[in-house]
This record gives C-alpha cells, structure tokens and sequence, in this order.
C-alpha cells in the first residue's frame, strides 16, 4: 500500500463524504494535526476528490463516488466506506485503480445478528398478530411455533451470516451456511437449492455482486415449503421484489421480513407496504445505539495503520466486491 506523505509539512488530506442532515458527522478530533480534514457533498466531490490522500465515505447510502471518480490522475491512495456493503462507490475506475478500499466489518455483525433473531422469533411468536389484535381490543388465543428443533439456512459466509448462524444455534435452530465455494462448515452454491427447500428459515446475508444480483427469485421462492419464511438484512437487489410479493400473495411461504430494497428509502406507492405477512424496516439491523462513535472509532483506528505504513485490515478484493479470506 502506498505510505502516506513525509516530511514536516505534508499532513494527509482526508476528505469526507458527508451524510445527508440530520446524520452527524464522524467524530474526528483525534486526528488534529495528524490531517487536513475536509467535507463535501454529492455536489462538490468530483472537484475534491483529486486533492485528496484519503477519501472516508460516511455518506454510506450515497452512489456519488461511482459518479465522481477521477479515473486517470491525482487520486486517493485509500478509501474507506462507512459500512459492510461497497457496492454503492465500486465502478470500473475504482476497480481497476491501485486505490485501496475497506470497509466497515466487525461494526454491525453482532446487532445484525441479533435483529435476525428477533425476527424469528417475532415471527414464529406471531408477535405482529398479537399487536394488531391488542390495537383492535380483541382477545383471540393461538398456538405459536417453537423455535428450537427448526432449519435455517443463512445465505453468505461473511462475519454478519457467521454471527447470525451463532446466534440462532444459541436458540437451538439447526443451520447452515452457504458461500461462494465449498469449505468446511460451508456449503457452495450448488447446495443453496437443496437447502431452500428444507429450511423453515432463509435468510439472506450476502454481498451484492454480479453472481447474487436478483438470487431470490420466483423460482427460489417456489423451492421453500409453505411453512417457511424469508429474511434479507443484506443487500436489498439480492431480491426479486415483485417476486416476493407474489409469493406472499399466493401463499408459498408464510412469511418475510426485509429491511433493504431495491430503492431506499421505500416509496410510499410500493406494494410491499401491503403485502400480506412481511415485515419492513427501514434499513436499520445493524443500527444500535452508538453505532455512528463505532464507525468513527474504527475509521481514527485504521488511519493510525495508514498513518504508520502499516498494513490495514478489511481490504476489500474490488473485483470480488467484499473482502476475502471467509
């Protein structure tokens, strides 16, 4: 990796791509000195980003990078996305550049974890029946499933689907991981189908990549029993939404829960508001109180790494789209 400048007055610039207000600002101060920090906005990063030693993308939800890229010329020699996914900064200048880009992993691994468990057991609880029947004032006893003893198949070998499969054998759920290639305790893609159809619970972790863009589809949706419901907490165009929503419809699955679409934020018109058994959330699974201080700590952390000429951690492979090695 390329150190960072030397000499008594070359401090490193690093440019921040802010998020749009109300979102603070990442928490800095203990980088006085150490760098020129400097802001922009969709508006004026194309201008900036040349100047620029470090490019920190805050704004996470922001596909300004991919527009903005400088391609040929001055450039940041490291950019670091405040968050796990990197598909919305990765285009072919950036790729094919000698930029080096991590991510965010480690930050949301266990809260995600935990919203996936919540969410089963939600689910299988019947606990948003329970709710709407309390606002209606009507007292009307179920049955509810058990969740220990039950099959999930999480779909992404990464830190969050490794997290997830953890947590739900702490509940007693049997699991299993599928990745991009067969190791041990890891199945490959071509089990993924075998897996569908048996599980009562599949659950969608992976990165967003050319091979997984529109995975779950009609035909997936068709393979996983009646019983069986859908969870994606990671990236929203793995789904085939007007697949989703017919297989709600029509009953093919009892259930799903997405908190990430295709569009963000959700459009009011969209049919998934009401679509019969699924539960939406506005992307915020990884979301815990003091998440932002966590981001921003681990970015100061990392940039101590830069800063020495250390070797940093989370380097994300750009041509595979997520960082390798699980």
């Amino acid at each position: 990796m390329t150190a960072p400048p030397s000499g008594p007055s070359s401090v490193p610039t690093l440019l921040v791509l802010d998020a749009d207000p109300p979102s603070p600002p990442p928490r800095l101060g203990s980088l006085t000195g150490r760098a020129r920090v400097e802001h922009a906005d969709a508006s004026t990063l194309a201008e900036r980003l040349p100047s620029a030693d470090v490019l920190l993308v805050w704004n996470f939800t922001s596909r300004a990078v991919r527009a903005a890229w400088p391609g040929e010329g001055p450039r940041p020699r490291w950019v670091h996305t405040a968050s796990a996914g990197v598909d919305h900064l990765m285009c072919p200048e950036l790729a094919a550049s000698d930029t080096v880009v991590t991510n965010a992993r480690g930050v949301f691994d266990q809260p995600i974890a935990e919203y996936v468990a919540a969410l089963v057991l939600s689910m299988a609880k019947d606990l948003p029946r329970t709710w709407e029947l309390q606002q209606r004032g009507t007292w009307r006893h179920r049955e509810s499933q058990r969740v220990t003893g039950t099959r999930a198949c999480v779909v992404g070998a990464g830190p969050i689907g490794r997290a997830i499969v953890a947590t739900l054998e702490a509940l007693g759920v049997t699991t299993a991981l599928v990745g991009r290639t067969p190791r041990t305790g890891v199945h490959g893609p071509d089990d993924l189908d075998r897996l569908m159809a048996r599980a009562d619970w599949v659950i969608a972790a992976a990165p967003l990549t050319e091979r997984t863009h529109g995975m779950f589809d009609a035909r997936r949706f068709g393979l996983m029993q009646p019983s069986a419901r859908f969870i994606n907490i990671g990236r929203g165009p793995l789904v085939v939404e007007d697949a989703l929503v017919e297989a709600l419809s029509k009953h093919w699955i009892a259930g799903a829960a997405l908190d990430v679409f295709e569009h963000e934020p959700l459009a009011p018109d969209s049919p998934l508001w009401q679509t019969p058994n699924l539960i939406v959330s506005p992307h915020m699974s990884g979301d815990t109180v003091g998440w932002r201080d966590d981001l921003g700590s681990q970015f100061v952390e990392m940039y101590g790494l830069w800063e020495a000429g250390g070797s940093l951690p989370n380097v994300v492979d750009k041509q595979r789209g997520y960082v390798p090695g699980h």
